[in-house]
């Protein structure tokens, strides 16, 4: 299905899903956002995808959030309520998509760009990458992505950023710990390409069902995690991929896994 924001390819297990806006510093609109759900949709159906990188086109920007002078509206206030939910429905297609996703960032992630890229599960970003929450400069609070950035830093580091919406460089950002890895620019592509080969080469029923075993305990106490968690080692001890993992373990080769 054809895009008009995004650019969405598929190899060697691998979805792409590229913002393309760079005119807008790849902020988003409301269309902008639908299309990004629907591929993520895309890429959850598809089998043959075992990772998916998120990106911005361009140099400058990786996303810079919604697109204010976009997303100016005349209807009625129940209706642009329910659509402003469109990103928080977007931050849990992805934590629900059951497959690895890596935030590949350069330049600017700001706002609900710096939301969208801590969704993911990964961040790599260039050395040129900057990250911040400027909402309080405009008046406003960046309500929507508090979730992803309190899962990916410590809650009062969180807040500071949220209540001074200075801005974090790449190299402070990965002492904070939101960003996984930092490269220098004319490495960014290799770095993610090896990380997402990485990632697509494991068992993907074993990836599926430990994802999402995270991303369902991430907000639990461990009264309540464990036992889920437990019931899930014995579901994952089942399948033909665990099976098949020790036995080529025992065998010293490489596994083959059918994804079930």
């Amino acid at each position: 299905m054809a895009f008009e924001a995004l650019q969405y390819e598929v190899a060697e297990g691998v979805a792409t899903i590229t913002i393309d806006r760079p005119d807008r510093h790849n902020a988003l609109s409301w269309a902008a956002i639908t299309e990004l759900r629907r591929a993520i949709a895309d890429a959850r159906a598809d089998d043959d995808v075992r990772a998916v990188v998120l990106t911005g086109a361009g140099e400058r920007a990786f996303c810079t959030g919604a697109d204010l002078s976009g997303m100016a509206s005349d209807t009625a206030l129940a209706e642009v309520h329910d659509a402003r939910g469109e990103m928080a429905r977007l931050f849990g297609d992805l934590w629900a998509l059951g497959k690895p996703t890596i935030a590949r960032v350069r330049g600017y992630a700001l706002a609900g760009g710096f939301g969208l890229a801590l969704a993911c599960d990964v961040v790599v970003a260039a050395d040129d990458a900057t990250f911040g929450v400027p909402e309080i400069d405009r008046g406003l609070w960046p309500y929507m992505i508090t979730v992803p950035l309190v899962r990916s830093m410590p809650p009062k580091r969180a807040l500071e950023l949220m209540m001074t919406g200075r801005r974090v460089d790449a190299a402070e950002a990965e002492r904070i710990g939101f960003v996984t890895q930092v490269v220098p620019v004319d490495q960014l592509d290799a770095a993610v390409a090896e990380l997402a080969a990485t990632l697509a080469s494991k068992s993907p029923v074993a990836m599926k069902l430990g994802r999402d075993s995270f991303y369902a305990v991430i907000d639990q106490s461990a009264a309540d995690a464990l036992p889920l968690l437990q019931s899930l080692l014995t579901i994952t001890t089942m399948t033909e991929d665990a099976r098949e993992g020790i036995t080529a373990f025992a065998e010293k080769r490489p596994p083959v896994w059918k994804g079930r």
